[in-house]
């Protein structure tokens, strides 16, 4: 089997947490990074993007009262009087 040598950044926690699992398991950190890798590349690619849950008030085409707001109000409205 050819291989290819690399060189990856993860955060500090998750290297922590590979390691111990690595060492729990008996297998090297090769061998979990190579099994991470063909999960999500095997896995079943996404079919739906994600939609945001619609979260707004009122009726659609209603009265916004921020309409008729300045954008200094309207900041004050946000961030109170900071």
């Amino acid at each position: 089997m050819d291989s290819v040598k690399t060189t990856v950044d993860i955060s500090d926690a998750l290297f922590t947490r590979a390691k111990k699992h690595a060492h729990m398991t008996h297998r090297p950190m090769r061998a979990l990074i190579e099994e991470g890798l063909r999960h999500v590349l095997d896995g079943k690619p996404q079919t739906q993007p994600f939609k945001l849950t619609d979260a707004s008030v009122g009726r659609p085409g209603g009265f916004n009262p921020l309409d008729a707001m300045s954008w200094s109000d309207l900041r004050n409205e946000i961030y109170g009087r900071r």
